[in-house]
């Protein structure tokens, strides 16, 4: 048992989404629809997605739709440790190969900015806090990325990996929207 409550956190966000994955079989298509539901009108606009990983909810048939929908998409690809993610243009046809940590990267292809994230994670919970993989890769990127123009985050995750609350840190970037399978997390209007 460790001190650390990410860690512990994220021991047991593993566990819940690799149940979800193996008893995911109408979970994906409802999910990407919610989530297209989420991102709205694509033409014109550059989306990052990612190449899934593991247990990871799969984005690509969204991804598939966006770029026929007529959006520029990239994936993340890391530059290294401690550094923000760059993102490379992606669509159905291009040629990938491994990247860091065995997700799949274009081999060749424009760098671009995204102006929406398709986040992957580990666990989420209801304020629209994520925890990711431990490496700071997102919170880096996002905090880069809205610092130079308006970015939205969408996570995408089974319902299952929602968690009742995340231990947060201040370089923590929150999630402007979270799709899961059961719907659509956004953040609450404050009261007046």
């Amino acid at each position: 048992m460790t001190d650390d409550p990410k860690a512990t956190a994220r021991a047991a966000a593993f566990a819940a989404r690799k149940a979800a994955h193996a008893d995911a079989a109408s979970a994906p298509p409802r999910a990407t629809a919610l989530l297209l539901k989420a991102i709205g009108p694509a033409k014109g606009r550059i989306i990052a997605g990612y190449m899934p990983i593991r247990t990871e909810i799969s984005p690509l048939p969204a991804m598939e739709t966006l770029h026929a929908m007529g959006a520029r998409l990239c994936v993340p690809v890391i530059a290294g440790a401690g550094q923000p993610l760059d993102f490379r243009a992606w669509s159905p046809e291009s040629a990938m190969q491994s990247g860091p940590f065995g997700a799949q990267i274009p081999a060749h292809g424009d760098w671009l900015t995204p102006d929406t994230l398709i986040v992957p994670l580990v666990a989420f919970d209801a304020r629209l806090n994520r925890l990711g993989y431990g490496g700071g890769f997102y919170d880096r990127t996002l905090h880069r990325l809205r610092a130079a123009a308006p970015t939205r985050a969408i996570g995408f995750a089974y319902a299952a990996q929602e968690h009742p609350d995340l231990p947060q840190e201040p370089t923590d970037q929150r999630l402007d929207a979270l799709v899961t399978e059961n719907g659509t997390l956004a953040p609450r209007p404050a009261p007046d």
